[in-house]
């Protein structure tokens, strides 16, 4: 069940999607999006808290547009929205906590970088898009 209504949601979808991002909206879609065994793929669960907006899309966005080293795949879920899609995306994500926005990085089917919630709101963008550039370069 969504806590948001869809109108509201998806220009916040859509400033992910625009650059590149496939929405997952299954849990079928996160595991089939994951299972790949070689390649790096960049997860993005969004939200529209604050700290989503000021600082997780737009460092995800310049991350991106300035990196020499890629990520293969961009995939997004949204928190609060489809939830059976989300609640599959964290048993990905596990060890680590529910958290959105946060952003994860896999490599050959492994989480090898993840940058949470606490990490996001207690940045800037820049140190952000440094931290994601940094993964980029090692994983990618």
């Amino acid at each position: 069940m969504a806590v948001y209504p869809e109108y509201m949601v998806a220009p916040i979808r859509q400033d992910l999607t625009e650059v590149g991002f496939e929405q997952l909206m299954t849990p079928e879609e996160v595991d089939s999006a994951l299972a790949s065994s070689e390649g790096t793929v960049l997860v993005a669960v969004n939200s529209v808290c604050g700290c989503a907006a000021a600082k997780a899309r737009p460092a995800l966005k310049m991350a991106l547009a300035s990196a020499d080293k890629k990520p293969g795949k961009l995939v997004t879920v949204f928190a609060g929205m489809e939830t059976d899609a989300v609640a599959k995306m964290r048993e990905h994500l596990l060890p680590y906590p529910p958290s959105s926005p946060c952003i994860a990085l896999f490599k050959d089917g492994e989480l090898v970088h993840m940058i949470e919630r606490y990490h996001i709101e207690g940045s800037d963008a820049m140190r952000i898009v440094n931290n994601l550039q940094g993964a980029f370069e090692e994983y990618c």
